[in-house]
């Protein structure tokens, strides 16, 4: 009974590892500006969203104002969704867009979980002029 119970639960850890490994989901703490991102599910694809940062404890009321597009200049930061398009794609989510609203510019990235609190987030202006950052996982 041992014999098949052990290969059975190895079998169904193997395939459990890359599912939770690349779930991204949950709040992270940015590189910069003491930023707080939620990530959630959106469709198939995962999406973040400004939680808190130093700058928006100071002033709560902060908006978009470095938008390229001045229509949009009026957005709160709170909870301006700064991560959005990502999929699955094997080990990373990938396809997506960053959204900084430091320079009001977009990019586009992919995010790569590489550790279970550790978040690797890559923004690219075009392949290969990109800048990675590390995030970590605050709750």
């Amino acid at each position: 009974m041992l014999k098949t119970v052990l290969p059975a639960a190895a079998a169904t850890l193997a395939l459990a590892g890359p599912a939770l490994a690349a779930d991204v989901t949950g709040v992270w703490r940015t590189a910069a500006q003491g930023g707080l991102i939620e990530i959630v599910p959106c469709g198939e694809s995962v999406c973040g969203r400004v939680v808190s940062s130093a700058p928006l404890v100071a002033h709560p009321d902060l908006k978009d104002s470095l938008n390229k597009n001045p229509a949009l200049r009026s957005r709160p930061l709170k909870g301006l969704v700064v991560l959005q398009g990502f999929h699955h794609d094997g080990a990373a989510w990938t396809g997506g867009q960053l959204y900084n609203p430091a320079n009001g510019s977009t990019y586009k990235g992919d995010l790569r979980l590489i550790a279970t609190d550790r978040l690797e987030v890559t923004g690219c202006i075009v392949a290969p002029l990109c800048q990675s950052q590390v995030w970590s996982r605050a709750k």
